[in-house]
C-alpha cells in the first residue's frame, strides 16, 4: 500500500500535533514582533491548499515541513501569549530554519512604507495592521508547486502536489505524523514520467521542474537578489515566466513588489475592487497599482484581504485530469 493511501486521518484536537509522537523539541526560539502580527495570514500563504502534506494550522500554531541546506526540518510556530512568536523544530534542519525565523515571520518586511492611495487599501491596511510578507529563503521550495500550478485549477495543482509529496517526499522530522519534506533537487530529478502523469501533471510542466531542479544551485541563488535581478535569473529557465517568478519570489524574498501578471483572476478582482470595472487587464491592473511601486504585491494582498469580487458570470474553467488519458 502506497504512503498516499490507507485509513482517513482523524483531525487532532485545536493546537495539538497532527499525529501521536510526542517528542521533544530539539531546539526552540521566540521572536518579538513589536507590534500588531498576525501569524496566521502572513504564513498561509506558504500553504498549497488545505490538505498540504508540507503545511499545517491547528488551533493558532502553523507547522510547516521544509528542506533546508542543512536538511530536514518540521518547525512548529505559534503566539506564546507574551506579545511574541515561539517556535519549536525538529530535524537536522532545527538550527537553520530557527536561526532564519524572524526573516520567515516577516522581520525583515517593512509594512510602514506602504502608503494607501486608495479608500479600500486605507482601510484595509487599517483592519490588518499585523500583516507581514514572510520570507522563506528556499527557492526551490516555492518554484516547484508554482510551476505545477501553471494553467490549471488550484485543485488540480494542489492534488498533484500532494500526491508527489507524499509518494516521493520524506516523512517530517519530529511529532508531525502524516506531514511530508518535499524532495531535494535530485528527488525531483528521480520522479519517473508515469509518476507525473498519475499526479495529473502534463510533460510541460514536468519538463519545467526537472530543468528547475538540475539548476537548483543557481535557482537557490535568486533568494540573496534583488527582485528585477531575481526575476530575470528565474525566467532564464524554459517553462518558467514572469507569473511563476513572482508567485515564487514572494514567498521565498517576500518581495514587496513582486506583482503577479499573467494570472486569470487578479486583474479582474483588482481592477472590480478598485473602479468597479470588470474587464480589467494585467495592463490596467498595473496602471491601477502603479502608486504603490514598490509595494504592489502588498497592495494586492490587501485587496484581496476585503473580499470584494466580481461576481461570477462564467462557468469554472474546466478540470483535466490526464491522469485517466
Amino acid at each position: 500500500m502506497s504512503r498516499g493511501r490507507g485509513a482517513p486521518r482523524r483531525e487532532p484536537p485545536d493546537g495539538a500535533l497532527p499525529g501521536p509522537r510526542t517528542e521533544a523539541a530539539a531546539a526552540r526560539r521566540a521572536w518579538d514582533p513589536g507590534g500588531p502580527y498576525d501569524l496566521g495570514r502572513t504564513l498561509r500563504v506558504l500553504g498549497r491548499g488545505p490538505y498540504d502534506p508540507a503545511f499545517r494550522v491547528r488551533g493558532g500554531a502553523v507547522w510547516r515541513a521544509s528542506r533546508t541546506p542543512a536538511g530536514p526540518v518540521t518547525l512548529r510556530v505559534a503566539p506564546d501569549g507574551a506579545g511574541r512568536v515561539g517556535a519549536d523544530a525538529w530535524g537536522p534542519g532545527a538550527d537553520w530554519a530557527l536561526d532564519r525565523l524572524p526573516a520567515l515571520l516577516g522581520a525583515d518586511d517593512e509594512p510602514a512604507a506602504f502608503v494607501p492611495h486608495h479608500a479600500l487599501t486605507r482601510e484595509a491596511h487599517r483592519r490588518h495592521p499585523g500583516l507581514r510578507l514572510a520570507r522563506t529563503g528556499l527557492v526551490l521550495e516555492s518554484l516547484v508547486p508554482s510551476i505545477l500550478e501553471q494553467k490549471v485549477t488550484t485543485q488540480e495543482a494542489y492534488r498533484a502536489w500532494r500526491l508527489l509529496l507524499r509518494r516521493h517526499g520524506e516523512p517530517a522530522p519530529g511529532p508531525a505524523d502524516d506531514m511530508y519534506v518535499p524532495p531535494d533537487a535530485r528527488g525531483w530529478c528521480l520522479i519517473p514520467s508515469w509518476e507525473w502523469h498519475r499526479a495529473g501533471v502534463d510533460d510541460k510542466r514536468a519538463s519545467a521542474v526537472l530543468r528547475t531542479a538540475r539548476h537548483a544551485r543557481r535557482v537557490e541563488e535568486a533568494a540573496a537578489m534583488e527582485l528585477p535581478d531575481a526575476v530575470a535569473r528565474l525566467c532564464a529557465i524554459p517553462g518558467v515566466g514572469p507569473w511563476t517568478a513572482a508567485e515564487t519570489l514572494q514567498r521565498s524574498n517576500g518581495a514587496a513588489d513582486a506583482v503577479t501578471v499573467g494570472d486569470l483572476h487578479l486583474p479582474g478582482i483588482i481592477g472590480y475592487a478598485l473602479t468597479g470595472r470588470r474587464d480589467t487587464d494585467d495592463a490596467g491592473m498595473l496602471e491601477l497599482l502603479a502608486p504603490y511601486e514598490g509595494q504592489r504585491h502588498r497592495a494586492a494582498r490587501l485587496i484581496l484581504t476585503t473580499g470584494r469580487t466580481p461576481p461570477r458570470r462564467a462557468p469554472r474553467f474546466p478540470r483535466g485530469d490526464i491522469a485517466r488519458l
